[in-house]
């Protein structure tokens, strides 16, 4: 029976087994079976994909980086922390691969790198058969995708976008045997955003290889590339002067040197007290990012919609998320603190200045460029949130938009 239902299906379904005979006449035979991962060719036969990109940051100094870790949203509680265990890991692997006698690899192709838009995607797909395998396909193809990707938020009916999809055929039908290294490339391609993983969306290019078989599902593999795009320094950074208070009790000025930073920038600026009639215990400032998501984003940022600037006034603060419909669109909007530190202790009083100086880089997250309504699908901004608390535990506060781009690659 098993060799009926190999004969049937296909050596490929991973059919095994023995068939129990009955103890006594009357009792039916049981067959009892092992299926393997490939249950009616539903697995990868054996098959395994590798994807190799070209380049390096040695071959291609102004085109590509390394990361020390993969871009993501969440905030590391402790910079250091997060350089110390990747110097740990590294030096574990070394130590590894000395007590087997390997020599290190300097072109370890397990570190991460990101490449600048210009760069042309290009490599190699190495597909390899165990041996005494076979696999016949209907055809081999590498696809470059460009998507935003919006599962995690609100979206109607359509979880991705595809801004690039492009198609190239690798190999024609047929049939594998052991390894074989096909090469790859896909030049000239226009990459209009960067790799951004947020909370609720994310922007990410990849390269997949589709291996096509008959009556059975394709066999697929990804690889992403990541992509930055180097800015320019906006022409008119003019600084940012403002006089904010409650009407006889509290009047400040506060100033910044500009607008707009790279993301390795340093804030610099002041605060002076023109009118002080309440106890104030500290005053703090924080970095806050605030990423908008859904479709008709632009629309609803001219309406007025949750993509708006922030405010000021008393006993406030920052919403964690909030869903907003604005002709008829769905709109998610995230806060999140990135840094926060007390710039002042204790009771200021009339023409006290207060300076301020802020490192971008020592910020404990991946730090984005300001990105306004990109594919008119979400928006992600940076904030100063500067916060006056009283000894009533009352709290002061008013944010500052602040314009950050990209100088160089990392």
């Amino acid at each position: 029976m098993v060799s009926d239902l190999i004969a049937l299906f296909g050596p490929s379904a991973g059919f095994t087994g023995i068939i129990d005979r009955p103890s006594k006449p009357h009792m039916t035979q049981r067959l009892h079976f092992w299926i393997s991962n490939s249950f009616f060719g539903l697995g990868s036969g054996g098959l395994q994909i590798k994807i190799t990109v070209n380049g390096t940051p040695d071959s291609h100094p102004n085109d590509i980086v390394y990361l020390r870790h993969r871009p993501s949203w969440k905030v590391r509680k402790n910079v250091f922390t997060v350089l110390k265990n990747h110097d740990n890991n590294n030096n574990a692997q070394l130590i590894q691969q000395q007590q087997r006698g390997i020599a290190p690899n300097k072109n370890n192709n397990n570190r991460i790198m990101v490449y600048s838009c210009d760069h042309d995607t290009e490599g190699s797909i190495t597909l390899t058969m165990g041996h005494g395998k076979k696999l016949d396909h209907m055809g081999i193809q590498v696809k470059f995708f460009g998507r935003i990707d919006m599962e995690g938020g609100v979206h109607e009916g359509r979880p991705h976008y595809d801004f690039i999809s492009l198609s190239k055929e690798l190999l024609p039908p047929g049939s594998l045997y052991d390894t074989r290294t096909v090469p790859f490339n896909f030049r000239g391609v226009e990459k209009l955003h960067e790799t951004y993983h947020g909370r609720n969306v994310s922007v990410k290019y990849f390269v997949q290889v589709e291996v096509k078989r008959q009556w059975l599902p394709p066999i697929t593999a990804e690889h992403e590339v990541l992509v930055q795009i180097p800015g320019v320094e906006p022409s008119v950074n003019e600084p940012i002067k403002m006089e904010v208070g409650i009407e006889d009790c509290l009047h400040i000025e506060f100033e910044y040197e500009k607008r707009c930073y790279h993301l390795h920038d340093v804030i610099c600026g002041q605060i002076n007290f023109l009118l002080v009639r309440i106890k104030i215990k500290h005053m703090e400032l924080a970095v806050i990012r605030r990423e908008t998501s859904g479709e008709g984003l632009a629309q609803s940022a001219a309406m007025g919609g949750p993509n708006g600037g922030g405010g000021g006034g008393a006993g406030g603060g920052t919403h964690t998320t909030g869903n907003s419909s604005k002709a008829g669109q769905n709109i998610v909007t995230e806060t999140q603190t990135l840094l926060k530190y007390e710039i002042m202790d204790g009771a200021p009083v009339k023409g006290e200045l207060i300076p301020v100086r802020l490192y971008l880089k020592g910020i404990p997250a991946d730090v984005t460029p300001t990105y306004h309504a990109e594919n008119n699908r979400f928006s992600v901004r940076y904030f100063l949130n500067l916060v006056l608390v009283d000894e009533e535990d009352r709290r002061y506060f008013k944010q500052q938009e602040i314009i950050l781009w990209r100088k160089n690659l990392g």
